[in-house]
């Protein structure tokens, strides 16, 4: 995983600029768990926006989260499915949050064949490019998991 999953995000230094996270919302808790869930851990980018527009604005962020979570879990699609794709669309755009649904496919069920079959499809609208990049971050996602797995003793 990117340090960019992993760094320390200074909330302090946030709420001393734009002030305290607005009461009478869900906290900022409450909002990580569907990404907890998802992920295993709430991106930092998405503790950010909690932190920003949960201070500025508020009813923007309950706004925002219930889009996500209206179009993230539509009932036609198994969540396996729904990240698979994502996972499609965002290395098509050779964004780099498509890592992190590359996490949440996995987390959702789906194989490196899978995975593997979405990159063939980008390769083909996408070219070399997305088939390196969705190789990469194949392996990132497999050190990822090994680093989770503790040898017997």
């Amino acid at each position: 995983m990117s340090s960019a999953h992993t760094s320390p995000l200074d909330l302090q230094m946030i709420e001393n600029a734009v002030g305290p996270y607005q009461q009478g919302q869900a906290s900022p808790q409450e909002r990580g768990a569907i990404y907890q869930e998802l992920l295993g851990f709430v991106p930092p980018r998405i503790r950010s926006r909690f932190a920003v527009t949960g201070a500025l604005d508020p009813n923007m962020l309950d706004l925002q989260e219930a889009a996500r979570t209206h179009a993230m879990y539509p009932s036609c699609f198994d969540q396996k499915t729904v990240q698979l794709m994502i996972f499609g669309m965002l290395l098509m755009d050779m964004n780099d949050a498509a890592t992190t649904h590359g996490v949440a496919a996995r987390r959702a069920g789906a194989s490196w064949e899978e995975i593997q079959a979405v990159i063939s499809m980008c390769y083909l609208f996408r070219g070399l490019p997305a088939a390196n990049r969705g190789a990469d971050i194949v392996a990132e996602l497999i050190k990822r998991e090994n680093a989770f797995i503790t040898p017997q003793s």
